[in-house]
Protein backbone atom coordinates (compact mmCIF):
# COMPACT_ATOMS: atom_id res chain seq x y z
CA UNK A 1 0.00 0.00 0.00
CA UNK A 2 1.64 3.15 -0.98
CA UNK A 3 1.96 5.84 1.82
CA UNK A 4 0.25 9.35 1.15
CA UNK A 5 3.00 12.07 1.32
CA UNK A 6 2.87 13.67 4.45
CA UNK A 7 1.53 17.84 3.74
CA UNK A 8 2.65 21.08 5.46
CA UNK A 9 -1.45 20.77 7.42
CA UNK A 10 -0.35 17.44 8.23
CA UNK A 11 2.80 18.63 10.11
CA UNK A 12 1.41 21.59 11.80
CA UNK A 13 -1.69 19.35 13.25
CA UNK A 14 0.81 16.79 14.80
CA UNK A 15 2.99 19.62 16.14
CA UNK A 16 -0.22 20.78 17.43
CA UNK A 17 -1.54 17.23 18.89
CA UNK A 18 1.89 17.73 21.12
CA UNK A 19 0.99 20.83 23.02
CA UNK A 20 -1.24 21.84 25.55
CA UNK A 21 -3.79 23.55 24.43
CA UNK A 22 -5.49 23.92 27.98
CA UNK A 23 -2.75 26.97 27.94
CA UNK A 24 -4.08 29.29 25.36
CA UNK A 25 -6.58 30.91 27.26
CA UNK A 26 -4.21 31.94 30.31
CA UNK A 27 -1.68 32.94 27.45
CA UNK A 28 -4.66 35.18 25.92
CA UNK A 29 -5.40 36.49 29.61
CA UNK A 30 -1.64 37.45 30.11
CA UNK A 31 -1.76 39.13 26.74
CA UNK A 32 -4.59 41.20 27.42
CA UNK A 33 -3.93 41.98 31.21
CA UNK A 34 -0.21 42.22 30.98
CA UNK A 35 0.14 41.53 34.67
CA UNK A 36 0.07 37.99 35.73
CA UNK A 37 -2.41 39.20 39.18
CA UNK A 38 -5.12 40.07 36.80
CA UNK A 39 -4.94 37.94 34.48
CA UNK A 40 -5.39 35.28 37.26
CA UNK A 41 -8.45 36.98 38.40
CA UNK A 42 -9.41 37.23 35.02
CA UNK A 43 -9.78 33.76 34.32
CA UNK A 44 -10.09 32.63 37.63
CA UNK A 45 -6.95 30.90 38.30
CA UNK A 46 -4.82 31.41 41.54
CA UNK A 47 -1.32 33.81 40.76
CA UNK A 48 0.67 30.89 41.33
CA UNK A 49 -1.36 28.70 38.88
CA UNK A 50 -1.09 31.79 36.67
CA UNK A 51 2.94 31.89 37.48
CA UNK A 52 3.49 28.28 36.50
CA UNK A 53 1.27 28.66 33.29
CA UNK A 54 3.50 32.17 32.17
CA UNK A 55 6.74 29.54 32.99
CA UNK A 56 5.18 26.72 30.49
CA UNK A 57 4.21 29.01 28.07
CA UNK A 58 7.76 30.73 28.03
CA UNK A 59 9.43 27.65 27.74
CA UNK A 60 7.34 26.60 24.89
CA UNK A 61 7.35 29.51 22.99
CA UNK A 62 10.60 30.16 23.55
CA UNK A 63 10.32 33.75 24.65
CA UNK A 64 9.69 35.95 27.71
CA UNK A 65 6.00 37.56 26.37
CA UNK A 66 6.09 39.94 29.37
CA UNK A 67 8.75 41.52 30.40
CA UNK A 68 9.33 44.15 33.46
CA UNK A 69 9.25 47.55 32.22
CA UNK A 70 9.40 50.11 34.92
CA UNK A 71 6.93 49.28 37.71
CA UNK A 72 4.74 47.12 34.92
CA UNK A 73 5.07 44.65 32.46
CA UNK A 74 5.29 45.02 28.54
CA UNK A 75 4.47 42.62 25.86
CA UNK A 76 7.69 41.45 23.58
CA UNK A 77 7.33 41.58 20.29
CA UNK A 78 6.51 37.80 19.39
CA UNK A 79 3.52 38.54 22.29
CA UNK A 80 2.30 41.56 20.72
CA UNK A 81 2.05 39.44 17.41
CA UNK A 82 -0.17 36.43 19.25
CA UNK A 83 -2.37 38.61 20.73
CA UNK A 84 -4.74 39.45 17.54
CA UNK A 85 -4.41 36.24 16.15
CA UNK A 86 -5.24 34.20 19.43
CA UNK A 87 -8.30 36.92 20.30
CA UNK A 88 -10.00 35.31 17.28
CA UNK A 89 -8.69 32.02 17.22
CA UNK A 90 -10.30 31.17 20.87
CA UNK A 91 -13.43 33.44 20.31
CA UNK A 92 -14.22 31.26 17.05
CA UNK A 93 -13.58 28.17 19.19
CA UNK A 94 -15.90 28.83 21.77
CA UNK A 95 -19.15 29.55 19.42
CA UNK A 96 -18.13 26.67 17.38
CA UNK A 97 -18.37 24.17 20.72
CA UNK A 98 -21.85 26.20 21.94
CA UNK A 99 -23.06 25.36 18.36
CA UNK A 100 -22.56 21.86 18.98
CA UNK A 101 -25.58 20.14 20.54
CA UNK A 102 -25.37 17.31 22.88
CA UNK A 103 -26.74 14.54 22.45
CA UNK A 104 -26.07 11.78 25.35
CA UNK A 105 -27.42 8.68 23.50
CA UNK A 106 -24.35 9.49 20.94
CA UNK A 107 -21.96 11.31 22.46
CA UNK A 108 -18.25 9.54 22.61
CA UNK A 109 -17.30 12.57 24.98
CA UNK A 110 -15.06 12.08 27.67
CA UNK A 111 -16.48 13.32 31.08
CA UNK A 112 -13.59 14.54 33.66
CA UNK A 113 -14.60 14.72 36.97
CA UNK A 114 -12.10 16.13 39.69
CA UNK A 115 -12.48 15.20 42.69
CA UNK A 116 -10.67 13.79 45.43
CA UNK A 117 -10.20 10.31 46.64
CA UNK A 118 -13.17 9.41 49.04
CA UNK A 119 -15.61 11.66 47.10
CA UNK A 120 -15.11 9.25 44.58
CA UNK A 121 -15.20 6.49 46.67
CA UNK A 122 -18.64 7.87 48.23
CA UNK A 123 -20.27 8.15 44.55
CA UNK A 124 -18.16 7.13 42.30
CA UNK A 125 -19.70 3.59 41.80
CA UNK A 126 -23.11 5.65 41.25
CA UNK A 127 -22.03 8.00 39.06
CA UNK A 128 -20.43 5.08 36.47
CA UNK A 129 -23.25 3.25 36.39
CA UNK A 130 -25.60 6.28 35.98
CA UNK A 131 -22.66 7.20 32.96
CA UNK A 132 -23.57 3.88 31.42
CA UNK A 133 -27.02 3.72 31.50
CA UNK A 134 -27.71 7.00 30.22
CA UNK A 135 -24.30 8.02 27.90
CA UNK A 136 -23.72 4.19 27.15
CA UNK A 137 -20.94 5.47 24.35
CA UNK A 138 -19.64 8.31 26.36
CA UNK A 139 -16.30 7.86 28.88
CA UNK A 140 -15.89 8.75 32.54
CA UNK A 141 -12.59 10.32 33.91
CA UNK A 142 -12.42 10.91 37.86
CA UNK A 143 -9.34 12.68 38.37
CA UNK A 144 -8.93 11.83 41.86
CA UNK A 145 -6.45 14.80 43.05
CA UNK A 146 -6.65 17.68 45.88
CA UNK A 147 -9.10 19.51 43.23
CA UNK A 148 -7.55 23.25 42.97
CA UNK A 149 -10.57 24.49 40.67
CA UNK A 150 -8.07 27.02 38.75
CA UNK A 151 -5.48 24.60 37.94
CA UNK A 152 -8.22 20.98 37.46
CA UNK A 153 -9.62 23.53 34.80
CA UNK A 154 -6.72 25.12 32.99
CA UNK A 155 -4.57 22.30 32.89
CA UNK A 156 -6.53 18.99 33.05
CA UNK A 157 -9.40 20.56 31.66
CA UNK A 158 -11.91 18.92 33.76
CA UNK A 159 -15.51 19.44 33.47
CA UNK A 160 -16.35 20.06 36.81
CA UNK A 161 -14.76 20.45 40.29
CA UNK A 162 -16.07 18.36 43.03
CA UNK A 163 -14.78 20.89 46.04
CA UNK A 164 -14.79 20.32 49.79
CA UNK A 165 -16.64 23.52 51.39
CA UNK A 166 -13.60 24.54 53.13
CA UNK A 167 -11.67 24.77 49.56
CA UNK A 168 -11.44 28.56 48.07
CA UNK A 169 -12.24 29.48 44.85
CA UNK A 170 -13.31 32.33 42.92
CA UNK A 171 -16.01 30.48 40.59
CA UNK A 172 -19.81 30.30 41.38
CA UNK A 173 -20.26 27.28 43.28
CA UNK A 174 -23.20 25.07 43.99
CA UNK A 175 -23.90 22.39 46.94
CA UNK A 176 -23.97 18.93 45.80
CA UNK A 177 -24.26 17.77 49.32
CA UNK A 178 -23.17 17.36 52.62
CA UNK A 179 -21.09 16.00 55.23
CA UNK A 180 -18.62 16.66 58.51
CA UNK A 181 -16.18 15.78 60.53
CA UNK A 182 -16.75 12.59 62.67
CA UNK A 183 -14.47 10.58 65.09
CA UNK A 184 -13.61 7.21 64.40
CA UNK A 185 -12.05 4.46 66.11
CA UNK A 186 -11.90 0.30 66.64
CA UNK A 187 -15.45 -1.42 67.99
CA UNK A 188 -13.25 -2.59 71.13
CA UNK A 189 -12.75 0.88 72.22
CA UNK A 190 -13.71 1.23 75.74
CA UNK A 191 -17.37 2.10 75.63
CA UNK A 192 -17.80 4.79 78.27
CA UNK A 193 -15.13 6.72 76.82
CA UNK A 194 -16.43 10.08 74.82
CA UNK A 195 -15.09 10.91 71.36
CA UNK A 196 -13.02 14.10 73.66
CA UNK A 197 -11.49 11.25 75.49
CA UNK A 198 -11.33 8.97 72.62
CA UNK A 199 -9.07 11.81 71.07
CA UNK A 200 -6.91 12.57 74.02
CA UNK A 201 -6.07 9.12 75.00
CA UNK A 202 -5.68 6.35 71.88
CA UNK A 203 -3.17 7.14 69.26
CA UNK A 204 -3.61 8.96 66.08
CA UNK A 205 -3.98 7.85 62.43
CA UNK A 206 -3.74 11.10 60.23
CA UNK A 207 -3.36 12.35 56.70
CA UNK A 208 -0.47 14.28 55.32
CA UNK A 209 2.79 15.31 56.54
CA UNK A 210 3.49 16.87 59.96
CA UNK A 211 3.49 19.85 58.06
CA UNK A 212 0.13 19.40 56.74
CA UNK A 213 -2.73 20.78 59.12
CA UNK A 214 -5.88 19.29 58.78
CA UNK A 215 -9.00 21.42 60.15
CA UNK A 216 -9.64 19.03 62.89
CA UNK A 217 -5.94 19.19 64.55
CA UNK A 218 -6.25 23.05 64.33
CA UNK A 219 -8.91 22.82 66.17
CA UNK A 220 -7.72 19.78 69.07
CA UNK A 221 -4.91 22.60 69.51
CA UNK A 222 -7.54 25.75 70.04
CA UNK A 223 -9.08 23.58 72.56
CA UNK A 224 -5.52 22.25 74.01
CA UNK A 225 -6.60 18.52 73.32
CA UNK A 226 -3.44 16.22 73.90
CA UNK A 227 -3.02 14.05 71.90
CA UNK A 228 -0.40 11.61 70.01
CA UNK A 229 -0.09 10.82 65.93
CA UNK A 230 1.40 7.73 65.89
CA UNK A 231 0.92 6.58 61.94
CA UNK A 232 0.73 8.93 58.97
CA UNK A 233 -0.77 8.19 55.82
CA UNK A 234 -0.95 10.27 52.45
CA UNK A 235 -4.01 8.47 51.34
CA UNK A 236 -6.98 9.11 53.61
CA UNK A 237 -8.87 6.13 52.67
CA UNK A 238 -5.60 4.20 54.35
CA UNK A 239 -7.10 5.15 57.86
CA UNK A 240 -10.65 3.52 58.52
CA UNK A 241 -8.14 0.09 57.89
CA UNK A 242 -5.34 1.02 59.67
CA UNK A 243 -7.55 2.35 63.00
CA UNK A 244 -9.79 -0.97 62.97
CA UNK A 245 -6.54 -2.83 63.04
CA UNK A 246 -4.09 -1.20 65.01
CA UNK A 247 -6.64 0.03 68.08
CA UNK A 248 -5.80 3.73 67.31
CA UNK A 249 -8.50 6.91 66.58
CA UNK A 250 -8.95 9.33 63.82
CA UNK A 251 -10.89 11.90 62.12
CA UNK A 252 -12.56 11.44 58.82
CA UNK A 253 -15.88 11.86 56.67
CA UNK A 254 -18.72 10.91 58.24
CA UNK A 255 -20.07 9.37 54.64
CA UNK A 256 -16.50 7.37 54.15
CA UNK A 257 -16.82 6.27 57.53
CA UNK A 258 -20.46 5.13 57.60
CA UNK A 259 -19.77 2.77 54.28
CA UNK A 260 -16.41 1.67 55.24
CA UNK A 261 -18.43 0.54 58.64
CA UNK A 262 -19.52 -2.73 57.06
CA UNK A 263 -16.02 -3.47 56.31
CA UNK A 264 -14.66 -2.66 59.26
CA UNK A 265 -14.90 -3.37 63.16
CA UNK A 266 -15.45 0.43 63.40
CA UNK A 267 -17.19 3.34 66.69
CA UNK A 268 -18.35 6.53 64.78
CA UNK A 269 -18.96 9.50 66.99
CA UNK A 270 -19.29 12.68 66.82
CA UNK A 271 -16.58 15.22 66.84
CA UNK A 272 -16.70 16.72 70.07
CA UNK A 273 -15.82 20.46 69.13
CA UNK A 274 -17.18 23.20 66.82
CA UNK A 275 -16.21 22.86 63.18
CA UNK A 276 -17.03 23.85 59.46
CA UNK A 277 -18.76 21.10 57.74
CA UNK A 278 -17.40 19.36 55.12
CA UNK A 279 -19.76 19.78 52.28
CA UNK A 280 -19.22 19.05 48.75
CA UNK A 281 -19.73 21.65 46.14
CA UNK A 282 -20.03 21.91 42.31
CA UNK A 283 -17.26 23.90 40.13
CA UNK A 284 -18.00 24.27 36.55
CA UNK A 285 -14.86 24.81 34.35
CA UNK A 286 -15.96 28.57 33.21
CA UNK A 287 -15.35 27.49 29.51
CA UNK A 288 -17.40 24.99 29.47
CA UNK A 289 -20.14 26.57 27.15
CA UNK A 290 -22.31 23.68 26.13
CA UNK A 291 -25.34 24.69 28.40
CA UNK A 292 -27.32 20.93 27.21
CA UNK A 293 -24.07 19.02 28.37
CA UNK A 294 -23.83 21.34 31.76
CA UNK A 295 -27.38 20.54 32.62
CA UNK A 296 -27.10 17.28 31.51
CA UNK A 297 -24.05 16.38 33.73
CA UNK A 298 -25.84 18.76 36.64
CA UNK A 299 -28.54 15.87 36.86
CA UNK A 300 -26.67 13.47 36.11
CA UNK A 301 -24.47 14.18 39.70
CA UNK A 302 -27.04 14.66 41.69
CA UNK A 303 -28.79 11.68 41.30
CA UNK A 304 -25.58 9.77 41.96
CA UNK A 305 -26.12 11.36 45.19
CA UNK A 306 -29.33 10.12 45.20
CA UNK A 307 -28.66 6.69 44.52
CA UNK A 308 -25.96 6.44 47.74
CA UNK A 309 -28.00 8.12 50.24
Amino acid sequence: MTQQPTTAMDADLARLASVNLNLLVPLLALLEERSVTRAADKIGLSQPAMSHALRRLRRLLGDGLLVRQGSGMRLTPLASELLDPLERVLHSTARLVTATTFDPTTTRRLVTVALTTSTAFFMGGALARLMAERAPYAGLLLETTNPNAGTVFAEQGADVALLSEGVPTRFPRERLYDDRWVVITHGAAPRAAGAGELLATLPHVAWGSPQDRVRPYEVLDEYKVPYTVRHRVMDNMMIPGLVANTGGVAVHRYRVAAALKGYFDLRIEEFPYPIQGLGIDLVWNPWLSDQTFTAWLRRLLYDAIEAVR
